[in-house]
């Protein structure tokens, strides 16, 4: 369903969740990730004003500074990740497979365009992780088209 032609300001309210709505499944557990993700936002935002003020208005670069927002970054990456139940380490080390299956040969535009990581695991693998459990196996598959630039 399309929703009505409204104005902007309107549309907004018929699309938009209502916060009551949004605070009635508030649990502990997910204000704990809104902290830390608002957290996170805000000290990215004076991580980049700092650099900022170096890159654009030429000011000395202040990096007592950097390195107390690049700080309290970490405070909030790990408080996330706590709520999350995944490690540090578990988070470097997925961030590294990616990077080696996707720049396997060095960086290249192409490879950073192809993405090679992001390839879709085969049907096989879909069942396997029960991703579909419900897929009946004689349905046909959908192949997703070749890749043009390999």
């Amino acid at each position: 369903m399309t929703p009505p032609l409204l104005p902007y300001p309107a549309l907004v309210r018929y699309c938009v969740k209502p916060g009551d709505a949004i605070f009635a499944t508030l649990t502990p557990e997910k204000a704990h990730m809104l902290h830390m993700l608002l957290g996170l936002a805000g000290e990215v935002g004076e991580l980049i004003d700092g650099y900022k003020k170096h890159l654009i208005y030429n000011k000395p670069l202040d990096r007592e500074n950097l390195i107390e927002e690049l700080g309290d970054i970490e405070f909030y990456l790990e408080g996330f990740r706590q709520g999350l139940n995944i490690s540090r380490q578990e988070t470097i080390a997925r961030n590294q497979d990616k990077l080696n299956k996707r720049y396997a040969e060095g960086y290249s535009d192409i490879a950073a365009a192809n993405r090679a990581d992001k390839q879709p695991p085969t049907n096989h693998s879909m069942r396997q992780l029960s991703l579909f459990p419900e897929r009946p196996d004689n349905l046909p598959v959908q192949q997703p088209p070749p890749n043009k630039n390999a």
